[in-house]
């Protein structure tokens, strides 16, 4: 695997070091940001895989951050926050992070999180059984699990990582009911903190972004989703 690039954007300078550190005892390349404008400009020019983002910056804080970098194919965001609350955590599952921590945190979880993110948009969901080269097909629904591309009657669907993954979970599979911890364990692959809310968040963005074609992703109640049976 070719080395990877993670952008760390705190405004604790000693935070900053501390993560570098770590990352780079992975064999990781890492560049720092100390504002969220300043995240941005390294983010355009040193196209990281993954940028863990602190939520409470100068300039721009990490929610509006991560909302500009939304559509950056490729790119996995792990947030930190002193906050606590699962409204800030779910607010940033709805702007497209992957995973999100609170301060104070483990070193070593944080590198193990980290890594998990990259693993997966490497892969392309690690831990899914999604075949290798294949094309899926759900009415006007094409989904190629190699160019990682969705197509809706022909017009191109712009999706971040995550909704991707599930999205093609859940095509490739189509009639299989997924319970909410089934899709957390396959598509997120850990025990996430936010629970089965990451789940519906994400169903309702594919939903809305399937638009007529949203009955596509049904919901089993009582049990979880699946996508229309063929």
């Amino acid at each position: 695997m070719n080395q990877k690039k993670v952008l760390v954007a705190d405004d604790e300078e000693s935070i900053r070091s501390a993560i570098v550190y770590a990352l780079k005892r992975e064999g990781f390349e890492v560049a720092t940001a100390a504002d969220g404008e300043e995240a941005l400009q390294k983010a355009a020019s040193f196209r990281p895989d993954l940028l863990v983002l602190d939520v409470m910056m100068p300039k721009l804080n990490g929610y509006e951050v991560c909302r500009r970098l939304e559509h950056e194919k490729g790119l996995g965001i792990l947030l930190l926050t002193v906050k606590n609350d699962i409204v800030d955590k779910v607010l940033g599952l709805e702007l497209g992070a992957d995973d999100f921590m609170s301060k104070p945190f483990d070193i070593r979880e944080l590198v193990a999180r980290a890594k998990s993110i990259v693993r997966r948009l490497d892969k392309g969901s690690d831990g899914t059984s999604l075949p290798d080269s294949e094309v899926y097909r759900l009415e006007g629904l094409k989904v190629d699990t190699v160019r990682r591309t969705a197509e809706m009657n022909g017009e191109p669907m712009d999706l971040t990582p995550k909704e991707f993954d599930l999205l093609a979970l859940l095509v490739s599979h189509a009639g299989r009911v997924y319970t909410r911890e089934d899709l957390l364990d396959l598509v997120w692959g850990m025990a996430y903190f936010g629970g089965t809310r990451t789940v519906d968040i994400h169903i309702q963005r594919l939903r809305k972004k399937l638009g007529d074609a949203h009955y596509l992703l049904q919901t089993v109640y009582g049990i979880g989703y699946k996508a229309m049976e063929k």
